[in-house]
């Protein structure tokens, strides 16, 4: 039976994608495993394997079509002893298939045990007895209705658990559990206030000279992302001016002795040491929001915007508490570059408790940042300049001065909290030598 390749989701945010390039033709036999088709995400390109084998009997989408929804079929992929004869017309056109299941099955992706046609169509998604959700591909499902499979009681071989073909093949026959009925649907929430559509916008200039600029998918993800941060996360802000000249005395120090190792030290990797050291020394605020609770980390995993053509990266330094400022600069330096050329993995810039975002390179004396959730604040930081401050002996001099504000959750962390949380940060910074004890 002919089999659909989806449109797979290739991190947990992707809700549709560029087919870039396909690296097969019609009538190629694939292996599973094997390179099938390069996808662009709001993020990156990625390959996409084949995760079953056979013939590419049909490729339903064209390399380069843009905003392919997850789990739209892509491709369909024939067994042995089939041809194209077999592919039903309903199947050569993915608008008139029915929408596929989202959720965890559509994170899963792939999903090349799914029929691209059939005489009846595949039972609903399955649930088991406490009514939690069994994800199965439509292929399974149909197989297991016929053979009078309890899918429950199945293990799947698939992606993430996912009961495919093969597992209810080897199955037996065994009697079904009694499904738990569905809750009553809830009313659904009203609906969030919407800004002028594009036609009205786009009227309102209608006498003006302008240049359309069509929206990529990062445009689009860090609009939607950041509208929903506004919108659904409690900012509140906490500001503080940081005395740097001990710093940048010690960083010149640092820098002449590494000078033969070939490393030179940012004041940026002394902020990423110190925000990774206070998430330490103020463990209750090294913690994110999950919806219905607050999962406190144990490392610091520290964040750091990266500007790119187009957008902006947040790649995480993982443990950054454990590592030295000679570490931290280096993969600070590898991660910046692979950012800039797009060549990120997803696990490489998804997570973290907290972020820093500096634009004190631009000359910028202070803004304010908006909190990238899950993350539980965000540390906007200025550039440093020369200032008159008053001394601890009362006497007026010059320091060079760096303003930060850090942007916080309050679902997350109290004023006092955040408080604490940003004055360890300050200690940090105006005693360097500190952070190497």
């Amino acid at each position: 039976m002919p089999t659909e390749i989806l449109m797979p989701a290739l991190s947990p945010t992707m809700e549709e994608g560029t087919l870039a390039k396909w690296l097969v033709k019609e009538g190629d036999t694939v292996q599973s495993g094997d390179l099938i088709a390069e996808i662009e995400t709001d993020k990156a390109t990625m390959e996409f394997e084949a995760v079953d084998e056979g013939t590419v009997g049909k490729i339903l989408i064209a390399e380069g079509s843009e905003g392919v929804k997850v789990n739209t079929p892509i491709a369909v992929l024939l067994e042995e002893g089939e041809s194209a004869g077999d592919i039903a017309t309903s199947a050569a056109t993915p608008e008139a298939a029915p929408a596929a299941d989202a959720g965890t099955e559509a994170a899963s992706s792939g999903g090349s045990d799914t029929p691209a046609a059939a005489a009846t169509p595949a039972p609903a998604a399955p649930t088991a007895a406490d009514g939690a959700r069994i994800f199965a591909s439509p292929l399974a499902r149909r197989i297991a209705a016929d053979k009078g499979l309890d899918l429950s009681s199945l293990s799947g071989s698939g992606p993430r658990g996912r009961i495919v073909k093969a597992d209810v093949e080897n199955a037996s026959a065994a009697p079904k559990a009694e499904a738990k009925p569905a809750a009553p649907a809830s009313a659904p929430a009203a609906a969030a206030p919407a800004g002028p559509s594009a036609d009205m916008v786009a009227k309102m200039y209608e006498t003006r000279s302008f240049e359309e600029v069509k929206l990529d998918g990062m445009r689009k993800t860090i609009a939607a992302r950041l509208t929903e941060a506004k919108q659904t996360v409690p900012h509140f802000y906490l500001r503080r001016d940081i005395q740097l000249d001990a710093l940048l005395k010690f960083r010149a120090q640092l820098n002449k002795q590494l000078e033969g190792r070939g490393v030179k030290l940012s004041v940026n990797d002394f902020i990423i040491k110190a925000v990774a050291l206070a998430l330490q020394a103020v463990p209750d605020a090294n913690a994110v929001w999950a919806g219905d609770r607050v999962l406190k980390m144990k490392a610091s995993d520290v964040a750091v915007a990266v500007a790119i053509e187009g957008g902006l990266f947040t790649p995480v330094l993982q443990d950054s508490e454990l590592k030295s400022l000679s570490a931290l600069s280096a993969e600070m330096k590898d991660l910046a570059a692979r950012a800039r050329d797009r060549k990120l993995a997803p696990h490489e810039y998804q997570g973290g408790s907290f972020a820093i975002s500096n634009l004190g390179m631009f000359g910028i004396d202070n803004f304010d940042a908006i909190v990238n959730p899950p993350h539980a604040g965000i540390l906007a930081v200025g550039a440093g300049s020369k200032k008159p401050v008053v001394g601890a002996d009362g006497e007026l001099k010059v320091a060079t001065v760096m303003s930060v504000t850090m942007s916080v959750d309050h679902r997350v962390i109290d004023g006092a909290l955040g408080a604490q949380l940003l004055q360890a940060i300050v200690e940090n910074l105006e005693n360097p030598m500190v952070m190497l004890a």
